[in-house]
């Protein structure tokens, strides 16, 4: 498994696609160059699948990753919390070394990523 799903964070996922006009949309969790440590987290609904895309079913989400994120997502715990001022998914990745004051970009021992001014 690439990527853990808190129940809650699953809950909230499952919500979130339920209200998406297309039905065979998936969780895409990719990274990306950028933020201040160099690296950061994207997450949104996609349907468009590539060849070389890892796929699990995950607490009962269809969740895609890229074959280059997968390297640096490997153990990385998705979930939600719900707090007075809203909630917000937080993503707990143990590769990562350094991360942002926001906690938004991080970076690993293998992939610095590329940093951007705050």
């Amino acid at each position: 498994m690439i990527v853990e799903i808190s129940e809650s964070a699953a809950s909230r996922i499952k919500e979130m696609l339920a209200d998406e006009e297309d039905k065979n949309q998936f969780l895409r969790v990719a990274v990306k160059g950028g933020g201040c440590t160099g690296l950061s987290y994207g997450m949104g609904f996609d349907s468009d699948l590539a060849d070389s895309d890892q796929e699990e079913m995950i607490e009962g989400i269809r969740v895609v990753v890229d074959e280059e994120s997968a390297k640096v997502l490997k153990g990385t715990v998705i979930d939600f919390k719900q707090n007075m001022m809203g909630g917000g998914f937080t993503i707990t990745n143990p590769n990562a070394i350094a991360s942002c004051g926001c906690g938004s970009s991080f970076r690993t021992v293998t992939n610095a990523g590329t940093p951007e001014e705050c």
